[in-house]
């Protein structure tokens, strides 16, 4: 599929869902049908916050380490498995790439999984895999498909009525692939309330929670108000859905609520002591795990912390994979292990899921997975004759990290094989994106196939329901 394609597939079901001019399927429904009825199961996390990798986080660079080449002139492609040298953790058996000292530190703490298998999509396109990531859906869908934040804050609610249940940090939409990204950055046929808080630049986050400069709090009260009759005076308030009308109008309500609410100073970092500040601050992405602490400590349900994704940029690493590897380490490495060790120190740990992940892997030499092959993307050369050449630039969707720590997740765990050699594709275990998500909502206490009616046909939080949670991660 055409990146123009899906553009418009997966922005006009999420446009239709919103502004549709005859009766949708919101109006017949109203999404608020569940089904089954809804009742929590046994739990064991209030909330979760995600970690996300954007742009292809290469595993055999990260988490799952393999034999180390060193760079010289005239290198075979080939060769090549790991670009840096594996480092111990805090765990036997368990080792991790070079630069990620302080996350191997902390390993006695989660699980990590090296066999997670991105969806066969087709020509790879990261929007493509990011939406299917974050809904459970490959796109196109007839209808706009939610967020997995967005299923979350629907069918569980505010742990504090204040602040927002859902939370992006660090995703701007001024980059390449914008429509796309924003096609699974929504909460889709659930309605406008349960989509996320968008934060794109956590030092400047308490902006979002104040009026704009020079504004009056009484002025802003008033534009808010207007505001609200002209939405509801609007194309989508004459001929949408009363539910997504209403979704919308408290959509705004929140949102004004917060500005005056006690909880809004989680926002601001400037509160935070100046060495915490500085102890996570590696850039944007450090600052956000600053943040998503705060917000955690301070109610939010699901959070969600990016290295943003821009096309070539960051982990969409084409050229220069190794050099580049090295500056997104140092980026990632401080803030997350900060971030875990705080949330034990406050007692937020055992109640808090963090998940950090990635849309698939990458390789040297393999676009795709072995035996579906797609085209390639990346013009390796046959032999390296300059540095930018080494590291690991193609997309590779057989085998991928994630790690895993709190929420009923196990300790000082080691999760799935992949090969020793290329490919080094997984070999037991594979964690496909359903069963993850359906672990996810398992900690939770959510059903795999809990869903809403939309369209007259239940949808579900898992495709088709039939998600399974892999209750091997939880200690027994």
């Amino acid at each position: 599929m055409k990146r123009r394609d899906f553009l418009q597939s997966a922005s006009a079901a999420t446009l239709a869902a919103l502004a549709a001019g005859s009766p949708s399927a919101l109006a017949r429904s109203s999404a608020r049908r569940e089904t089954p009825n809804f009742r929590r199961g046994p739990s064991t996390a209030d909330r979760v916050i995600v970690l996300w990798m954007a742009g292809g986080m290469a595993h055999t660079e990260t988490f799952d380490p393999k034999a180390y080449t060193p760079y010289e002139t005239g290198l075979d492609p080939n060769r090549v498995l790991s670009t840096f040298p594996s480092i111990p953790t805090a765990v036997d058996g368990i080792r991790f790439s070079e630069g990620l000292e302080q996350i191997a530190a902390i390993m006695d703490r989660g699980t990590v999984c090296n066999t997670y298998t991105a969806g066969d999509l087709g020509f790879i396109l990261h929007s493509r895999h990011q939406f299917h990531w974050h809904t459970g859906y490959a796109p196109p869908q007839t209808v706009a498909a939610p967020h997995i934040g967005a299923w979350i804050a629907k069918t569980l609610g505010p742990l504090n009525p204040d602040m927002p249940a859902f939370i992006d940090i660090g995703q701007k939409f001024s980059v390449g692939e914008a429509e796309e990204l924003k096609a699974f950055h929504t909460a889709g046929f659930l309605g406008a309330e349960h989509g996320p808080f968008m934060i794109p630049d956590p030092a400047d986050a308490v902006s979002a929670i104040r009026p704009p400069g020079g504004m009056s709090t009484k002025r802003f009260q008033r534009r808010n108000e207007l505001f609200k009759r002209l939405a509801d005076a609007s194309p989508i308030g004459q001929h949408g859905s009363e539910y997504q009308r209403e979704s919308l109008m408290r959509s705004m309500d929140s949102a004004h609520r917060l500005l005056t609410s006690p909880a809004a100073t989680a926002f601001d970092l400037s509160l935070e002591p100046r060495a915490t500040y500085d102890a996570y601050n590696t850039g944007k992405f450090g600052l956000g795990c600053l943040l998503a602490r705060r917000l955690c400590e301070s109610g939010a349900r699901f959070i969600e912390v990016t290295t943003e994704y821009e096309p070539f940029k960051r982990f969409d690493t084409h050229e220069d994979g190794h050099s580049r590897m090295g500056e997104l380490k140092e980026l990632i490495d401080a803030p997350i292990a900060r971030l875990i060790l705080d949330l034990e120190e406050r007692d937020l740990l055992d109640r808090t899921l963090v998940v950090l992940a990635s849309e698939f892997s990458r390789d040297m030499v393999t676009e795709g997975k072995p035996g579906k092959k797609v085209r390639d993307q990346v013009n390796v050369p046959k032999e390296m004759t300059e540095p930018k050449h080494y590291g690991m630039h193609r997309h590779f969707t057989d085998a991928g990290s994630l790690l895993l720590f709190g929420g009923g997740i196990g300790r000082g765990v080691k999760f799935g094989t992949t090969a020793d050699e290329r490919p080094c594709k997984t070999l037991d275990r594979p964690v496909r994106i359903e069963d993850l998500h359906a672990t996810i909502y398992h900690a939770l206490g959510i059903p795999p196939d809990h869903g809403y009616v939309t369209e007259s046909r239940p949808f579900y939080v898992t495709k088709d329901g039939k998600g399974t949670p892999i209750l091997d991660l939880f200690p027994a």
